[in-house]
């Protein structure tokens, strides 16, 4: 594994244990260069898998762009940083194990939606503001107070 730090090639593994969840190993790695700790993660891939947009373009999925784009959602916001790395795996596994290569962009929207709505509201509505596209005030408007006749009803 390189390091990061100095790029040196080798780097020594000092603790290895599974994560919270069971999703991946969390690795503490000691470069041999320049003396410089840092954490690796290795998880189950069980295929590729292809993401296709609404105007039917293809890219391959990315674990990272899922993942940042929940924690942008989840800014500010006092959510436990494992809890956001839960959702990315369920989101991940959910794919993977739908035994088809490709996906639709909108179906994971719809994904990250159904897990945030259970997370935390304000990010659920950080989302679907991008999701959606809202394009005015009243857009927000509109969709928070759905989210909140929701919460009143169960």
């Amino acid at each position: 594994m390189k390091c990061p730090f100095c790029g040196h090639d080798d780097s020594q593994v000092k603790d290895s244990r599974p994560t919270e969840d069971g999703a991946a190993i969390r690795r503490r790695r000691q470069c041999e260069g320049c003396g410089a700790r840092f954490t690796t993660f290795e998880r189950i891939h069980l295929r590729e898998l292809t993401v296709v947009k609404s105007e039917g373009r293809r890219e391959p999925f990315e674990r990272e762009k899922l993942e940042r784009s929940i924690a942008i959602a989840c800014r500010k916001r006092a959510i436990d940083p494992t809890r956001i790395d839960r959702l990315v795996s369920a989101i991940q596994r959910q794919i993977e194990t739908s035994g088809e290569s490709e996906v639709a962009a909108a179906q994971v929207g719809a994904m990250v939606m159904d897990g945030l709505k259970a997370l935390d509201t304000v990010a659920y509505i950080r989302f679907a503001s991008v999701y959606k596209d809202f394009t005015e005030a009243k857009d927000f408007e509109d969709f928070a107070g759905t989210v909140a006749e929701a919460g009143k009803e169960g």
